[in-house]
């Protein structure tokens, strides 16, 4: 495994960290707490030091796993979570992927924080986000005041935001970035999906070139794994199966324009890892992770052969005809485009 350090901090973070959402949510199957425990206890033991929940996800749940799994290992590991969704009074009103009401107020989130720090069992917090930012979140000033007196007080080490739940939301984050210079930003990208993380970090990264960047979906939702076929199918529970079939189908045709990056020393999953891992403003991976086999394979992607140049470059000139698929252009949610200036 290897690491990297977060601009003006203290903090490393392994370059394939383990998001709690697949063990904690139901989405990605259902694990009992000795599995999810044991899993996260693995990845330890292959170097991943990098633990990212959310108080929302499991309505706690994530946390409290943290916390069993590494209650004598607090030092060997860095704890990331995300406040902002109000699950104390809404955590009972999920229907499928349907978001809860946000609550972002001052007394929220320091109320937030605090309870965040009993579920993990910890005087601190290393990374904070605010979970799926609007812009409104963006421009108010006592928030993000409320994060520097946090920082202050030592109940966390360093601050950020996510956005989403779905892909987009590209001036949320350009304006969060070049305006409040965060520690980090976790946004989906990948290399089947580029736009607009790409846009994001580079328009950011003009204006705040400390902000590093957590990557979620690294694998869009397990296409880039590159064990799809026609015949594939989810659980009814799990959150692909609402995908349209079009999804799977066009998938698996982009794949195959990329398996040129597998050899016998590294899985196209590992090169998916590799093609992010060559941004140095890329902090950490942060891959789904349902179960040991992929857990090992996951862990190993650094340690694997970087992509060349030509690779780099040649998965650019694919992504710019779309991997050679003609479909219906991607559906973005959040601002994606600036108002027009008045005439």
């Amino acid at each position: 495994m290897k690491f990297r350090t977060l601009p003006g901090t203290d903090i490393r973070v392994s370059e394939v960290g383990f998001g709690l959402w697949t063990v904690s949510t139901g989405w990605w199957g259902q694990f009992t707490e000795d599995q999810a425990v044991a899993l996260m206890r693995k990845a330890l033991d292959l170097g991943i030091t990098f633990y990212d929940a959310a108080d929302t996800y499991g309505n706690g749940l994530s946390e409290e796993l943290l916390a069993k799994a590494f209650s004598d290992k607090r030092d060997q590991i860095v704890i990331a979570t995300k406040v902002g969704y109000n699950f104390y009074d809404h955590g009972n009103e999920r229907r499928g992927q349907r978001e809860i009401p946000h609550d972002f107020s001052v007394d929220f989130i320091r109320r937030a924080v605090d309870l965040a720090l009993q579920r993990l069992k910890t005087d601190r917090i290393d990374v904070l986000q605010l979970h799926n930012i609007r812009m409104e979140q963006v421009d108010d000033d006592a928030l993000w005041q409320l994060l520097e007196d946090l920082k202050t007080e030592g109940k966390i080490l360093s601050y950020g935001a996510a956005l989403g739940p779905a892909i987009g939301w590209l001036y949320e984050g350009i304006d969060c970035v070049t305006r409040r210079k965060p520690h980090i930003m976790q946004h989906i990208y990948n290399m089947l999906e580029q736009h607009p993380g790409q846009q994001l970090m580079d328009e950011g990264n003009a204006e705040s070139k400390n902000t590093r960047y957590l990557i979620r979906v690294t694998h869009s939702s397990g296409m880039l794994e590159g064990k799809y076929t026609a015949d594939t199918v989810f659980p009814p529970n799990d959150h692909r199966n609402h995908r349209p079939r079009a999804w799977l189908l066009n998938g698996i045709q982009k794949v195959e324009t990329l398996r040129f990056l597998e050899n016998p020393q590294r899985t196209l999953g590992q090169a998916a890892l590799q093609w992010l891992l060559a941004d140095p403003r890329i902090a950490s991976c942060l891959p789904n992770i349902y179960n040991e086999e992929q857990l090992v394979e996951f862990a190993a992607a650094p340690d694997t052969a970087r992509l060349t140049q030509a690779e780099l470059d040649r998965v650019r000139e694919l992504a710019a005809t779309n991997f050679g698929v003609t479909e219906e252009p991607g559906k973005y949610k959040g601002t994606m485009q600036r108002d027009a200036a008045p005439a």
